[in-house]
């Protein structure tokens, strides 16, 4: 068991902690995500929707810290602990996923900010774009096998990076901000073409998931608070401060431009808006942002990829080769599986005619499986009273949370339609190969009755997918 840490944070740090998990690449690309999709209406509406649900989530990981304090192997150890062997097998692929995906977007945000400047790489999806990132990511890939496994001079001008163009943006954008035409994007713009409500708010859904995907690193502190209850505070005052950065950038932006041209605008999208008030230098500073933002941030998740294939390993729910270890203590194998996943991703941006939302919408229906069944364990722990004493007055205020979040993740799979949940079926169904590979190992009955039925699934889901792929019906 490990010894409790000698320096303890208070809120304040914590609460900053907090809110440099969750502030990524994708809160500079959300004027043109939005732009793309919906109106004012349907942006705020889409936040209340998203705040609400991402709010119970982060209560559920809370709660289960408290209640399951020894299953601390990850987000699929609560999988795993409620619904069996497969489904945290799942959990731990898709989250994995989840964290390649994000490093591919990183790249393609960081050619497609470039080729403002460099027109050879284009939104990100160029050969010359993906030679580049490919360099970059094996350079990445063997600094980290020598053992560079500290990046805390990196992080902190990253979260500075991160900030400061955030909060000059907010501020210029509200001195520019016109009334009038606010007051023309409410509903989406003028024009039959211009989808209901209700389909505007659900092209959303998946992009809010990508800009919160991190809310669960919240509990990773808590065994450096001061006092256990620290904890929940600075998770909520974090979050509702991402929340509300997230919210001023989207909504002013409806007051510098059109929503037609907040959705043809290059990504990062937060550099056009601010150069149509104060001229090209708008984009270059956060641009530069940016780049040396993504770039801090990107050792970091390259090393929590490679991370979960590691702890997924050591508890069993890996083949054991993930676990080993080279000289210097670097989970080689999990990171040479990572990065040959993460170019793979790269390769397949060169068919996407938009690299970065096709990232964007992948990471989001990937880390749906994981936090439905986070979601839905607390809500089993509520029902059954396991973990509760016999007369624990806060299981009804859990219980409700908790399904709260289970409807949250429900609605989000929904909101992301058939073909992103066949799409992420071609990572699930071939990947459950490592799988029958652990369970061989182990000399272990591969699948119960339940879990060939959910391969089955899975499998039949992949077929779909190339069957649509091939015939255009589905488009990537």
């Amino acid at each position: 068991m490990a010894a409790e840490p000698t320096q303890k944070f208070s809120v304040p740090t914590l609460t900053a902690m907090v809110v440099g998990s969750m502030v990524g690449a994708g809160i500079f690309s959300l004027p043109q995500t939005f732009g793309r999709a919906t109106g004012v209406y349907g942006a705020l509406i889409a936040w209340a929707i998203a705040g609400g649900g991402m709010l119970m989530l982060a209560f559920v990981f809370q709660t289960l810290a408290r209640r399951k304090p020894e299953l601390d192997a990850g987000v699929y150890a609560y999988a795993k602990a409620g619904f069996g062997e497969y489904p945290g097998f799942l959990s731990a692929l898709g989250y994995w996923t989840v964290c390649c995906l994000g490093n591919v977007s990183y790249f393609v945000l960081i050619k497609s900010t470039l080729g403002a400047l460099i027109p050879l790489f284009g939104d990100g999806n160029t050969v010359q774009a993906v030679a580049v990132s490919s360099f970059i990511l094996w350079t990445v890939h063997f600094l980290i096998l020598r053992g560079v496994r500290e990046a805390a001079g990196i992080n902190r001008i990253a979260t500075v990076a991160k900030i400061i163009p955030i909060i000059v943006f907010i501020v210029i954008v509200a001195v520019a901000f016109k009334p009038d035409l606010f007051a023309a994007n409410l509903s989406g713009g003028a024009g039959a073409e211009v989808p209901s409500l209700f389909a505007q708010v659900r092209g959303t859904m998946l992009v809010t998931v990508f800009v919160f995907v991190g809310i669960e690193g919240a509990s990773v502190y808590s065994r450096y608070a001061r006092r256990r209850e620290d904890v929940g505070l600075a998770t909520l005052l974090g979050f509702l401060g991402v929340l509300a950065l997230m919210v001023l950038i989207t909504v002013l932006s409806y007051g510098v431009l059109p929503r037609e041209e907040l959705g043809s605008l290059r990504n990062p999208s937060m550099a056009g808006v601010l150069q149509a008030v104060v001229g090209p230098w708008g984009a270059v500073f956060v641009s530069a942002g940016l780049i040396i933002s993504v770039m801090g941030a990107y050792l970091s998740w390259s090393l929590l990829a490679a991370e979960v294939l590691y702890s997924a390993a050591k508890t069993e729910s890996m083949p054991a080769f993930l676990a080993r270890e080279n000289a210097r203590a670097v989970p080689a194998a999990a990171l040479w599986l990572t990065n040959a996943l993460v170019q793979a991703f790269l390769i397949i941006t060169l068919f996407a005619e938009q690299a970065f939302l096709l990232a964007l919408k992948l990471t989001s229906s990937m880390i749906l499986i994981p936090y439905l069944l986070v979601a839905a364990y607390a809500l089993k722990l509520a029902m059954t009273g396991e973990s509760y004493g016999p007369a624990a007055s806060e299981r009804r205020g859990d219980l409700i949370r908790a399904g709260l979040a289970t409807i949250y993740a429900l609605g989000l799979i929904y909101a992301g339609g058939l073909k992103f949940l066949l799409l992420s079926a071609v990572i699930y169904a071939p990947g459950t190969l490592l799988y029958i590979i652990t369970r061989r190992e182990q000399d272990r009955r591969v699948f119960s009755t339940t879990e060939a039925a959910m391969f089955a699934v899975a499998v039949a889901g992949a077929l779909a997918a190339f069957y649509g792929l091939a015939m255009g019906t589905i488009t990537v």
